[in-house]
This record gives structure tokens, sequence and C-alpha cells, in this order.
């Protein structure tokens, strides 16, 4: 096995552990984050309907040219806590989706915090 399979595997073991824990529910929906190599994605999530309720994406037409480090994910981290606050949404659970919290996802959680969001 390479190592980049290893990486995989065991990211998928860290996600599964932090999942079984967490858990959205309408009052309080699951935020949560996943970085690629060149894109960030950020979604807030009612788990008992299965539903996306706010989402973000570096892929959006006014985000494309943002590049994926720290200060444009803190940047898209404040954006979604400013949607999820036009949904009346005050507090979130945080996933970070088997990725340590650092770097990015430590940005996106400092600006969701920023804008207001609870967790």
């Amino acid at each position: 096995m390479n190592r980049l399979e290893l990486k995989k595997i065991q990211r998928a073991k860290r996600k599964l552990r932090v999942k079984a824990k967490i858990f959205g529910t309408p009052t309080r929906p699951r935020l949560t984050v996943y970085r690629s190599n060149k894109h960030l994605y950020i979604q807030v999530i009612d788990d008992t309907k299965g539903h996306t309720l706010a989402s973000v994406s570096s892929l959006e037409k006014e985000f494309r040219d943002m590049r994926n480090n720290v200060s444009n994910a803190e940047k898209l981290g404040q954006i979604i806590g400013e949607r999820t606050k036009k949904l009346n949404i005050h507090s979130v659970v945080f996933d970070r989706n088997g990725y340590l919290y650092h770097g990015i996802v430590k940005a996106v959680a400092e600006g969701a915090r920023k804008a207001g969001l609870e967790f």
C-alpha cells in the first residue's frame, strides 16, 4: 500500500470516529468542511432530514479567484456565518470531517465565530 492510499484510509477512519459523535439537528445543524488541493467547500446540514441548509464554496462565481489558503478560508467561514444568520441559525456543531483542527479548517471555524456562530 502506498503512502497516499494509507493517508486516505487513515482520514476515513478519523472521519467515522468523529461522525459517530456528531449529529446535526434542525435547531443546531452540523457545519462540515471539505478541502481539496484546489478548493474549499463548507456546508450546514440538518441530519434529521438529510438536507443542506446553507453552503459556500470557492467554486462559486464571486470566489473563483480565491486560492485555497488560510486567509481565504477565514473569509469563506465568515460568509457561511452570515448565510446561516439569515436562516436564523445561531448555533452549529462543527464537523472537521477527519481533518486536523489546524490551518485551513481552524481558519474556517474562526471565521464562522467572527460572524457570530456559536459552537
